[in-house]
């Protein structure tokens, strides 16, 4: 039970926990909210106690605070328990006046926004400090076979882009030349202009995680381009998917493991990029197992109240519950997990955190007088252009590192 007690359970705990600091800054902002009624809030205001009470403490576990996961979990859900016992009568009448209000707001399944936010935000975070000595080694990107921190981000940002993808939400397709390039477009263009940026700041990139030439935006791009060229309708995207994900595992075990884990790469474009390439089927499984999920999310809206209901919360715990499960066995019966190859095991784990964070969101869904918070509108409203400045900030702030530690050495070399 070392598996399952040990780098995953780290994990489920880490992502659980901003999910908490999440719902208690709900709470005492809500719980400000009501003491000022009648005056208008500042953003600016807004904005300073929203990074307060989230950005900073998430950072801190992130790096100073990364040994009291556990402890500080704890507190929050004790917080969290304390919140609501205090705002329980408020929450109550909140109810009977708000109710038209409060289902027209669930409609939108607004945890799936929360959830969005959060996982940016860690996202964000951890790639600025990860260059840093104070970010813990352990929540770093595994070499080939593993699990880190760092592994969650890419399979979560296919899934949440598949949870709210216009296929699960009911809607159409966009079809046509233009309407595929406004999808991929932004992508692509983000994935070159990183490519130049590595190239020419000279940047150490480790050619094992996607490829000589291949990153993280190019594969967003390909899974979106493959979605949009073969249809493959909401309800049946998740027999799809699994289908894909087992087929492309027989592929690993059959061979294609030992020539995506060699250094050895010939000179055509596919083999120096063989990682970020072949690994696209398993993320374009991952992806429509992510489109039934929304598809599931989104149906539950057109029930007699609209609303999603305690035993729609139940269902996703115990999916959850069923992908951590499957994660386990599958990592060690079949193959160990492996972001790079993304195998059935990573596929498997990817939903089980993903699925155990929106639990923790849905499960609030209950309560009256929920909303979004200035900044998690902010985000959510522009994920590409807030991914895109962490980037930008990122290797600036690198960069000046980087001049910073010249000039220490060359005034040493000048002392001595």
């Amino acid at each position: 039970m070392q598996f399952f007690f040990g780098n995953y359970s780290d994990l489920a705990v880490a992502w659980k926990q901003k999910a908490f600091l999440l719902l208690c800054k709900c709470y005492q902002v809500h719980l400000k909210a009501d003491a000022n009624k009648g005056a208008r809030t500042c953003c600016v205001w807004s904005l300073f106690v929203e990074f307060t009470f989230i950005v900073i403490p998430t950072l801190s576990i992130l790096t100073v605070l990364n040994g009291k996961v556990y402890p500080l979990t704890a507190v929050l859900v004790c917080g969290l328990v304390l919140a609501f016992l205090m705002k329980r009568r408020q929450l109550e009448a909140a109810q009977i006046s708000n109710k038209d209000k409060h289902q027209e707001k669930l409609l939108r399944l607004q945890f799936l926004s929360s959830y969005r936010f959060v996982v940016m935000l860690v996202t964000c975070l951890t790639i600025l400090a990860v260059d840093f000595k104070i970010f813990p080694r352990r929540y770093a990107k595994t070499e080939t076979y593993g699990t880190g921190l760092m592994d969650v981000g890419v399979g979560s940002f296919v899934v949440v882009n598949a949870v709210v993808s216009r296929k699960a939400r009911g809607l159409s397709i966009l079809k046509g030349k233009s309407r595929v390039l406004q999808n991929t477009g932004p992508l692509l263009l983000l994935g070159f202009a990183r490519l130049l940026f590595t190239k020419q700041a000279d940047y150490q990139v480790h050619v094992g995680e996607y490829g000589v030439h291949w990153n993280f935006f190019f594969t967003l791009a390909a899974v979106a381009l493959l979605t949009n060229i073969i249809n493959i309708p909401a309800h049946l995207s998740g027999i799809f998917g699994a289908s894909i994900l087992f087929v492309y595992q027989l592929c690993l075990l059959g061979g294609l493991n030992s020539y995506l884990n060699t250094t050895q790469r010939g000179a055509s474009l596919i083999s120096q990029n063989k990682e970020g390439i072949f690994s696209l089927v398993g993320y374009w499984g991952l992806y429509l197992l992510g489109v039934q999920l929304g598809y599931l999310f989104f149906q539950s809206r057109k029930s007699k109240s609209g609303l999603l209901t305690p035993l729609g919360v139940a269902g996703i715990w115990a999916l959850a519950f069923l992908f951590w499960s499957l994660t386990v066995l599958f990592d060690r019966f079949l193959e160990r997990t492996s972001r790079r190859s993304c195998n059935v095991a990573y596929a498997s784990f990817i939903l089980a955190v993903n699925l155990e964070g929106l639990g923790v969101l849905a499960s609030l869904e209950v309560f009256p007088n929920m909303q979004l918070l200035l900044l998690e509108k902010i985000i959510t409203e522009n994920l590409l252009a807030t991914f895109l400045l962490a980037n930008v900030l990122t290797g600036l702030l690198q960069r000046q590192r980087m001049c910073c530690n010249l000039q220490i050495f060359a005034k040493a070399a000048n002392l001595d």
